[in-house]
């Protein structure tokens, strides 16, 4: 079947061509830079503090200032933060990020270069509540929205504003939700309609985004939307993001996961990265996405091959099942061994615990599968969970193979010469693209022409444009009648940890929302083996496609915050670290908070100075609980539903996970 075309070559780097849209000083699309941009998080009221925030950011590399404005009296005072940083002589365009008030964003637009709606609020409602429309009732719905809406489309086009339509998959309109559901499909239909009204007004200075704290659904939403602009002949710019990404590593893997991905596609003409961290923190990081791309164009080729992706829905590469890789088997994790990692206790960094006192070894949930050990073995007894990969040549000229020792062949090389083929082996065969064709289709063959059914493909690439080079070589295995687990590697060298972490994301991420791969190998010995066993734990959480600990979905923080988010998240993550699965949503406010928790299985959400109100998935179940006591009710709550568990003795107050300094 083929799907509308996202992007304009799914092969070789080529950025979409958009048109360009002035926002102040700053132009955005067409030819223009990638740019970077974040949000202050000071109450707007306070204009001493977004300026000098704000001045921080600037320093840091924004390129547009985002600062809320959730009803008139902080519109107006965006007023004289604009004139205090003008006079300061910063010229970065200031954006006004407007919910629920349209007469707030019409007082905006006299004082900034830019006003963010969102469609979903701005002039509609989300009160989880199932409606009924004929297609006459849901008509007259469009004209209500129309009617509130151009007022301040007019105005912007006066002024010369430009403006963005910002969905957000957690605030997506009873009315939408009732037609469409919680659907990527939703998602992009909300913004539509707020497009074609811009349109017929003539008014063309936009910029769209489709945010999600699911870097899956996001990745869909975006590439959804710009094959419907195409159809409907509008080439507005992008603007990128993972909504409520979180904090730490594992805010920068979701997010470069998500923005990554398109990018690589070409698609986005601005990031913002929402960590829930000072904002300053999120420049390099966007910058780091970003820089990629400044050289991109003019990669080697990568080989084309009939593309059978469904680009718009997650579906899991079927594939036969090799040992525990492959079928419905989680995706494994693959690490290479250093020198100083061949004896029992450097295993330790890999997720496995070994006691002496009771001889035997204990699994983390994120205890890695098979480990790579070159020409040498693993003498000692192994974990009975753990595989050991050797090269071929020296696996072949073993007297005796240990247990659960496996070879490792280059397509290239010789080895149907060799006895490679033995029952009750898997047989791991390192490939590239250019690796595939007619002739290593007939090498794997088995006596009835068909493909083996004891290999194990690891998918390889030293081509820049990784992550397509990636995707290309599994369909093009495919199209040779490959229905074999594959395993995805990458190797990097040189890279300091936050952009091996934000690049593993994204290249190896990439292909995993795509549900392409059956495990990842992020292959690079200089990093320490306990950092890349949480990367790729990390990156698999990310992906939605093995989970090994609880996941938070937590917001970047802004002026409509009620409590301190970087305390707060760590306050909570430190109690509930050791609850492998349970979704967590930490949000500041009501805006985005109980629908984009609708992923989450609780919810914390502010909403009142030292209130909480707390959520079993999208339901309310304790209102204007004290501060205070919110994270210990928070607890009670799991409890409650079953999903407590208490944290091993020598886990109690260690989290896990890091954070990358940003």
């Amino acid at each position: 079947m083929t799907h509308p075309a996202y992007c304009q070559d799914s092969f070789n780097y080529r950025r979409r061509p958009t048109r360009e849209v002035k926002i102040g000083a700053v132009a955005l699309g067409g030819d223009n830079p990638i740019r970077v941009q974040s949000m202050t998080t000071t109450d707007t009221l306070d204009v001493a503090g977004t300026v000098a925030q704000s001045v921080r950011m600037i320093e840091a590399g924004c390129e547009l200032v985002r600062i809320t404005a959730p009803s008139k009296k902080e519109a107006e005072s965006l007023g004289d933060i604009a004139r205090e940083l003008r006079a300061a002589g910063h010229t970065t365009p200031l954006v006004a990020d407007i919910h629920f008030t349209p007469n707030a964003a019409e007082i905006a637009a006299d004082h900034v270069e830019k006003v963010r709606v969102n469609p979903g609020n701005y002039a509609d409602k989300k009160r989880f509540e199932n409606l009924e429309y004929t297609d006459e009732t849901y008509a007259e719905e469009l004209d209500r929205i129309r009617e509130k809406f151009t007022p301040l489309v007019r105005k912007c086009k006066a002024l010369g504003r430009a403006m963005r339509i910002g969905t957000n998959h957690g605030s997506l309109s009873d009315r939408i939700m009732s037609r469409y559901g919680d659907t990527p499909l939703g998602m992009v239909e909300s913004a539509l309609e707020f497009l074609r009204i811009c349109v017929d007004e003539d008014y063309l200075d936009l910029v769209v985004s489709m945010k999600s704290s699911n870097p899956q659904v996001m990745v869909q939403a975006y590439r959804l939307l710009v094959a419907r602009m195409d159809a409907e002949g509008m080439a507005f710019p992008l603007h990128l993001g993972v909504t409520e990404a979180g904090d730490g590593e594992d805010g920068r893997i979701k997010s470069a996961l998500g923005i990554g991905t398109l990018l690589e596609d070409g698609l986005g003409d601005t990031v913002r990265v929402s960590l829930t961290e000072e904002p300053e923190a999120e420049m390099p990081v966007g910058r780091m996405l970003v820089e990629r791309y400044a050289q991109r164009a003019g990669h080697p080729a990568v080989k084309t091959v009939t593309n059978t992706l469904d680009p718009y829905n997650y579906a899991r590469r079927e594939c036969w099942e090799v040992g525990n890789v492959g079928a419905k088997h989680v995706p494994v994790v693959v690490h290479t061994l250093r020198d100083s990692d061949i004896d029992p206790a450097s295993l330790y960094g890999a997720g496995y615990r070994y006691s002496v006192p009771l001889d035997k070894w204990n699994l983390t949930d994120a205890a890695c599968d098979v480990v790579y050990a070159g020409s040498r073995t693993l003498e000692y007894e192994l974990p009975g969970t753990l595989t050991v990969l050797v090269d071929a040549s020296a696996w072949t000229a073993l007297d005796r193979v240990p247990a659960r020792h496996q070879p490792l062949w280059n397509a290239k090389d010789n080895w149907m010469a060799l006895p490679a083929f033995r029952t009750g082996i898997t047989h791991w065969v390192r490939v590239k693209r250019a690796d595939v064709g007619s002739a290593l289709a007939q090498r794997v063959a088995g006596e009835d022409g068909t493909m083996r059914r004891d290999v194990v493909w690891v998918v390889e690439t030293d081509n820049p444009h990784a992550m397509v080079d990636l995707r290309t070589t599994v369909l093009a295995l495919d199209a040779e009648g490959c229905g074999a687990p594959v395993v995805l590697r990458r190797s990097w060298s040189g890279l300091d940890d936050e952009r091996l972490a934000l690049q593993a994301a994204t290249d190896l991420g990439g292909p995993m929302i795509d549900g392409l791969g059956d495990g990842l190998w992020v292959d690079a010995p200089e990093t320490a083996l306990a950092r890349r066993n949480t990367l790729s734990f990390g990156i698999l959480q990310a992906a939605r496609t093995r989970i090994s600990k609880t996941e938070y979905i937590s917001c970047p923080s802004c002026g409509r915050t009620l409590f301190d988010l970087q305390e707060t998240t760590a306050k909570i993550r430190a109690v509930t670290h050791h609850l492998k699965g349970v979704k967590i949503g930490i949000m500041g406010c009501i805006v985005n908070g109980p629908g984009e928790m609708a992923d989450a299985d609780y919810g914390y959400v502010g909403t009142g100075p030292g209130k909480i109100t707390l959520y079993k998935e999208k339901e309310v179940v304790r209102r204007n609980v004290p501060e205070g006591e919110a994270v210990g009710a928070l607890i009670d709550l799991i409890r409650e539903h079953g999903d407590w568990v208490e944290a091993p003795a020598s886990d109690v107050n260690e989290p896990t996970g890091s954070t990358v300094a940003g």
